[in-house]
C-alpha cells in the first residue's frame, strides 16, 4: 500500500463532510415514511452509526434480527476493513465528534434538534431529506443509503437502552474491552 493512499484515507477520516453525509443518510432512514421521526438521543445515533461504520457488525445484527443480509451488499473486503474507528465507551461504541457533527448538521440546515426531558432528539429537515435523496444516488454512497434503511428496519424501533443491551448481547466482546480503547471487531 502506498503512503499516498494511507494519507488519503487519513484525510477522509478527518473530513467532517464524509461523516455528515453518512449521518444524513442515517437520519433520513430513521425519519420513516412521515419524514419526521427523530433519532432519540446522541447515544442511539452513535449505536446505529456504529453498525453503518462496521459492516461486519451490521451483518451480525441482520442475522440476529432476521433481516435479509444480502440486501446489505457487504463486500468481502469490508468484513475485515474498518476505516472509521470508534472507541469503547460507557454505554457502547462512541466517537467524540458526534456533538460537533450534529452542530454542523444543524448549521447546514440538514437536521434540527430538540430536547425532550434529558434526551436530545435529532431529526432530518426537508432540506436534509433533499440532500439525502441526492446522496443516495452517489455511487460511493449508495450502499450506505441501503444499509441505513436496513439498520432502521432491524433496530430503529428499539429505545437507546434496548439498543445498548442488544449491542452487548450481539457483541459480548465489547464488554471485555477497556473504556477508551479502539473497537476492532
Amino acid at each position: 500500500m502506498s503512503m499516498r493512499l494511507v494519507h488519503a484515507i487519513g484525510r477522509a477520516e478527518r473530513s467532517d463532510d464524509v461523516h455528515i453525509a453518512r449521518l444524513t443518510l442515517l437520519l433520513d432512514a430513521a425519519a420513516g415514511r412521515s419524514g419526521t421521526q427523530p433519532v432519540a438521543g446522541i447515544m442511539k445515533l452513535a449505536k446505529i452509526d456504529f453498525l453503518l461504520r462496521y459492516p461486519n457488525c451490521l451483518e451480525r445484527v441482520l442475522q440476529k434480527t432476521r433481516v435479509a443480509i444480502i440486501d446489505a451488499r457487504i463486500a468481502d473486503y469490508e468484513r475485515s476493513n474498518i476505516e472509521a474507528k470508534m472507541i469503547r465507551f460507557r454505554y457502547g461504541p462512541w466517537d467524540s465528534r458526534y456533538r460537533r457533527w450534529i452542530a454542523l448538521l444543524v448549521a447546514k440546515g440538514i437536521a434540527h434538534t430538540y430536547i425532550t426531558g434529558r434526551t436530545v432528539n435529532i431529526v432530518i429537515t426537508p432540506a436534509g431529506h433533499e440532500v439525502a435523496n441526492i446522496l443516495c444516488h452517489v455511487p460511493d454512497l449508495a450502499d450506505l443509503a441501503v444499509r441505513s434503511k436496513l439498520i432502521q428496519k432491524a433496530v430503529g424501533g428499539m429505545s437507546a437502552t434496548r439498543l445498548k443491551d442488544f449491542i452487548y448481547e450481539t457483541f459480548p466482546e465489547l464488554l471485555d474491552m477497556r473504556w477508551g480503547s479502539e473497537i476492532e471487531i
